[in-house]
């Protein structure tokens, strides 16, 4: 909870005090108090500073005792205040401790996750994409400000989420995020060059991890995939292909935007991986079932046709076999396709060729 939240009831009750305080002063003195010696006598009194009495108490006893609990009010209002800033302050170091000590727990256990390095404008649709589907993953952000804010703002869905505060090109924090265990990083942060530093370093370091990075800069998109990267995407280039669609194939878009953007719902268009020991490799789609089983719609399935390219096969007949190291391309709900994916045993470590958006 924030200061101006914690101290609301404090300054409320202040005002009402202060008031009513004004509001004695002045009936009960008589009329020859004025308004602004009532609001001066009820100011010093409360706040305890010594100075004499500009309205006379000798001879009024009501007034008099009035001033009395006046004056216990403004002692036992201060120590309430007092109480409720070094309870604010010690309950908010504590909290923090424990909450860094926990994350630090559970981001020992973590792994199978994905980085995002960069909580802006890019990094932030990423992060709700993933918390949406259910994705593991942690944030590497220099702005820890930032990160609570958008943790603040996102609610209870947000609450847990776990992150790194720091610069991404400091590879000790991509140690501490577990990219040694982690299945994807995304680059993501404002400046070309700070992900091409951040995609040579994860590639160092993990030859496994599928890495996609952010570029604004065209130049940059061959130097990201030479550097390790396995996908290259341009925010602008999406925006531009987006808005000739709006115009081009309006249904299509809708379509594409109600399976992503709402939230009621988790339709998605995902990949199941199936490697050699899976139960599914050698199998047909016919006596998989997907329909039936998972309620999923097979789309295409990737495969290397020559043993080098991916070939993709869309709309696949029903006897079509399924061989190791083939990925299928299914829509449906995201939990029917985790359970696809936990049946056909997918170790998570999908392959992919590099590509450019």
């Amino acid at each position: 909870m924030r200061l101006s939240k914690r101290l609301g009831t404090p300054v409320l009750l202040l005002v009402a005090i202060i008031t009513a305080s004004v509001v004695g002063y002045r009936l009960l003195g008589g009329p020859d108090v004025h308004i602004l010696d009532a609001i001066y006598m009820a100011i010093i009194t409360l706040a305890g500073v010594g100075y004499g009495e500009i309205i006379d108490t000798t001879h009024n006893p009501a007034l008099r005792i009035f001033n009395i609990g006046v004056i216990m009010v403004g002692v036992t209002f201060t120590v309430y205040v007092f109480s409720a800033v070094t309870a604010f302050l010690v309950e908010g170091q504590l909290t923090d401790l424990f909450r860094k000590r926990k994350m630090q727990k559970r981001l020992s256990e973590l792994k199978n996750h994905y980085i995002v390095c960069g909580l802006g404008d890019t990094g932030r649709y990423v992060v709700g994409e993933l918390q949406k589907t259910g994705t593991p993953f942690v944030v590497i952000d220099q702005n820890e400000e930032h990160i609570k804010n958008f943790i603040e703002k996102g609610g209870d869905a947000y609450h847990d989420m776990l992150y790194v505060t720091g610069d991404a090109t400091d590879e000790l924090l991509l140690d501490q995020a577990r990219l040694d265990v982690a299945k994807g990083l995304i680059a993501a942060v404002a400046a070309d060059k700070d992900n091409l530093v951040i995609t040579v370093l994860a590639r160092q370091k993990s030859q496994k991890v599928r890495i996609v990075a952010r570029w604004t800069d065209q130049r940059y998109s061959d130097r990201l995939l030479k550097s390790g990267a396995n996908a290259t995407v341009s925010p602008n280039a999406i925006g531009g292909m987006r808005m000739a669609s709006e115009v081009l194939r309006p249904h299509v878009v809708g379509f594409l935007d109600m399976m992503l953007r709402e939230q009621s719902k988790t339709l998605r268009i995902e990949e199941v991986v199936i490697k050699g020991h899976s139960p599914w490799a050698g199998k047909s789609l016919e006596s998989l079932q997907l329909k039936a089983l998972y309620n999923l719609l097979p789309l295409a399935i990737r495969s290397h046709g020559d043993g080098k390219t991916p070939n993709f096969w869309v709309n696949p007949p029903d006897n079509v076999l399924l061989a190791s190291d083939s990925v299928v391309i299914v829509m449906g709900d995201v939990n029917d396709i985790r359970r696809a994916r936990t049946d056909s045993q997918e170790d998570l470590e999908p392959a992919a060729a590099p590509a450019t958006v």
